[in-house]
């Protein structure tokens, strides 16, 4: 439950002037504060719902006399100097999910991990809003917590997708029902260390206790000793892997739910739109987190059911020709790269690389399995994963390397034949030729529909 705190009179620096950071914004010259609004780039201009309440500042910032509070948009990294330099000077620093539970009310149901997040959300929320007249599903999913914090009541339910990124500055935020779906290696450009990385993603369970619920994959190693020696909240265990005394496991083409000495068949993944056991985690994650939080059994099983992929996960965007388009541009790391991969049944050409996130592309190519007739790469990275790819044994003959996602396409588009795929699963992120995976994924399904 939020605080629903007064910012009456506060004087708050944003820094950061992307879209969390104007929302911030919004959020907090809606509940009365003044704002000064500072990046470092020389011109910044946003709208603002209540300009006359914001100073704005670009360049370099100097003077913060007066202020009582920081809020870090998750892009801007927290070992910059000039963030030091404000921790340094005592002024509590905050991010945007942390101004927006202080500012709101409700149950907060919260769901993190490096690879899943998106799907997992959307489906808690589909499902708490076929039990609950108020549901609010927010954050790396698309629509900003600080965007519905000053609409929410008690009532409500926050079903809410948070990155590491967001999670590096939380403090009080303190989820009813939380997860970590699995941790594996991302985001190292930023977090600098595995152990880092680890660390600021069992930060979602920070102010968790033995009344609230944590999901985990048993799995997950990193977890599983999270959960048996560390977790303060009681953990909800689900598997694909393994029957569990107690939680949700995958017993052959059936999920259980083991619960005080009882079994139940909770649903036939064979009645799922969503395919693969990776899928078949997620919606065992999301079973048991909206489980956690009262919703009926049979409530549960309806909605997963009937739950579509959520866009840009192995979507399916067209076939052409004999030859059919999947758009899997929310792949933006190796391991989620490995799913896409994996659920492919045809020869494909593979469409991969982007931006350079210091990943390491071994198992992923590992994971190919005779899958890839062609690996196209584009983007930054297209020679690491060269280089990867033929310390791996891919044949060199099989892999073209062109600048430009326009170029991958034309490629798969003139040497793809009937019975193949092509699949755009980067195992990279898209910054630098596309502002986020949305838009890359956007791209991808226009040129199937209109060049083919």
């Amino acid at each position: 439950m939020g605080k629903g705190m007064d910012f009456q009179s506060k004087v708050v620096l944003v820094y950061g002037a992307g879209k969390s950071g104007v929302g911030a914004c919004d959020l907090l010259t809606e509940l009365g504060a003044r704002v000064i609004l500072y990046d470092e780039k020389d011109a910044v201009s946003v709208e603002l719902k209540h300009p006359e309440r914001v100073e704005i500042r670009s360049g370099e910032l100097t003077d913060v006399g007066g202020v009582d509070l920081v809020v870090l948009s998750p892009g801007v990294p927290t070992d910059l100097p000039q963030v030091v330099m404000l921790r340094e000077m005592g002024l509590p620093i905050w991010g945007e999910v942390e101004l927006a539970y202080r500012a709101g009310h409700g149950r907060v149901l919260a769901i993190t991990g490096t690879n899943g997040k998106t799907t997992t959300t959307s489906l808690v929320g589909a499902i708490m809003k076929a039990a609950c007249p108020e549901v609010f599903v927010v954050g790396n999913i698309g629509t900003a917590y600080t965007g519905v914090a000053a609409r929410t009541t008690e009532e409500s339910v926050v079903v809410a997708e948070i990155s590491s990124f967001q999670l590096e500055t939380i403090h009080e935020f303190h989820p009813k029902v939380s997860a970590i779906l699995n941790i594996t290696p991302d985001h190292l450009n930023r977090h600098h260390t595995m152990e880092e990385y680890i660390r600021v993603k069992e930060q979602i369970t920070l102010n968790q206790d033995k009344e609230d619920v944590c999901v985990l994959n048993y799995e997950d190693s990193v977890l599983r000793e999270f959960g048996e020696r560390m977790c303060p909240a009681r953990v909800l265990w689900f598997s694909s892997a393994r029957e569990l005394d107690e939680g949700f496991f995958l017993r052959g083409q059936e999920i259980i739910w083991r619960h005080d000495g009882v079994e139940e068949a909770l649903l036939d993944v064979e009645k799922l739109l969503l395919i693969g056991t990776h899928n078949y985690e997620n919606v065992m994650a999301a079973a048991a987190v909206a489980i956690a939080a009262g919703v009926a059994k049979e409530t549960v099983v309806s909605v997963c059911e009937s739950f579509p992929p959520v866009p840009h996960r192995i979507e399916y965007a067209g076939e052409k020709r004999g030859v059919i388009w999947y758009n899997d541009s929310k792949g933006t790391n190796p391991d989620a790269a490995i799913k896409g991969i994996e659920a492919m049944k045809r020869p494909t050409f593979l469409i991969a690389g982007g931006y350079d996130k210091g990943s390491d592309y071994t198992d992923w190519i590992r994971a190919f399995g005779g899958r890839v007739k062609k690996l196209v790469l584009e983007g930054k990275t297209r020679f690491d994963i060269r280089k990867a790819a033929l310390a791996c044994g891919f044949p060199e003959g099989d892999i073209v390397v062109l600048d430009t996602m326009k170029e991958a396409m034309d490629y798969c588009r003139d040497h793809a034949v009937a019975g193949d795929a092509v699949l755009l699963s980067p195992a990279c992120a898209s910054w630098g030729e596309f502002p986020n995976f949305e838009v890359r994924g956007e791209v991808f399904k226009q040129y199937v529909q209109e060049e083919i």
